[in-house]
């Protein structure tokens, strides 16, 4: 019985996450994944990428320096790439097939596993925020529509007309879709919806993710970005993982949730389970990736596409700005 014990405290004691040192702290963002190759990508537009990349990570990481929250730390990049036009999310979304603008968005605590999400909104400037304050000033963790508009109101968030997010690229492209019969993916050639995941100094985890959704969505589509465990989930025992992809396949997979229960069941490193799962999203038939933080502060990321938009920065000076495969 002794043995039994001393084993069942040394299995667990395994597949515990490893501790973080205090006063350290990683962020990881992306900007999507997909297409995103030298050749499809002009010198212009490469620029324009990492330079929004570089904003949001010196917002998130300016947070965790003073000391901030993992939480603040990812609503403040993922706010400054929601103003971003360059990326799938806020102002320069797609436009759904009735030339609408649609947006999703999540947030998660590690800390305590509260959650607030977000889908169809068109009013809230920042839709990332707006899922926090359902997190934090609503006994619900999703709404949706209508309902999610007029709660954006009553709390005061700051509110633009429609026409704020809509760009003439993003517009070109649903035009494009329609008259030449195109798939969303051959006319976005990037998922350009954009994540954050961070950890803080107290060593709490915290993930976020807005899109804009595919381009030409019918009927009210919902992909993974705001569904907590498809596309953004955290928790301090495991990991905090935000996806970017075919969404319809990490709802299928419960993509988040299933890495951070490698991370914390199998005792996997955030980056094997982040791996394993791509790799069962890819015998599907989905593309994208996910960005993954944990207690162990490590940054890592996962993709099956030629390319995604991905930044990191930590306590330790370390900082890497990325577009393509190759770059890893």
């Amino acid at each position: 019985m002794r043995f039994l014990t001393l084993f069942t405290a040394a299995l667990c004691a395994s597949m515990a996450p490893p501790a973080y040192a205090q006063g350290k702290w990683t962020i990881v963002i992306h900007g999507g994944a997909g297409e995103m190759t030298r050749g499809k990508t002009s010198p212009e537009q490469d620029q324009a990428l990492r330079a929004g990349l570089n904003a949001a990570l010196d917002a998130g990481g300016g947070v965790l320096a003073a000391d901030g929250s993992a939480l603040d730390a990812v609503e403040a990049a993922i706010k400054v790439l929601e103003d971003d036009p360059r990326f799938n999310a806020g102002r320069g979304a797609v436009f759904t097939w009735e030339g609408r603008n649609e947006l999703d968005a999540a947030i998660m605590d590690g800390r305590t596993r509260a959650a607030g999400a977000v889908a169809g909104v068109t009013r809230t400037r920042n839709p990332v925020s707006l899922a926090r304050a359902v997190m934090e000033k609503s006994q619900h963790v999703f709404l949706g529509g209508e309902g999610a508009d007029l709660f954006s109101v009553e709390q005061g968030l700051p509110q633009v007309d429609p026409s704020w997010f809509a760009t003439p690229e993003r517009r070109k492209q649903l035009e494009r879709m329609k008259a030449d019969k195109l798939g969303w993916y051959d006319v976005d050639l990037k998922f350009g919806t954009v994540g954050a995941v961070a950890i803080d100094a107290a060593g709490n985890v915290a993930a976020a993710t807005s899109t804009g959704g595919r381009t030409g969505k019918r009927w009210g589509r919902i992909g993974d970005a705001p569904v907590i465990g498809a596309g953004t989930y955290a928790d301090n025992r495991a990991c905090a993982v935000s996806a970017t992809g075919a969404g319809e396949y990490f709802i299928r997979v419960g993509a988040a949730h299933e890495i951070c229960a490698r991370v914390r069941m199998k005792g996997e490193t955030p980056k094997q389970a982040a791996d394993a799962v791509m790799a069962e999203i890819g015998k599907l038939g989905g593309t994208g990736g996910v960005i993954v933080t944990g207690p162990g502060g490590a940054a890592d990321w996962s993709f099956n596409t030629p390319g995604m938009s991905r930044g990191e920065a930590s306590s330790t000076g370390e900082r890497k700005v990325a577009l393509y495969g190759d770059e890893d």
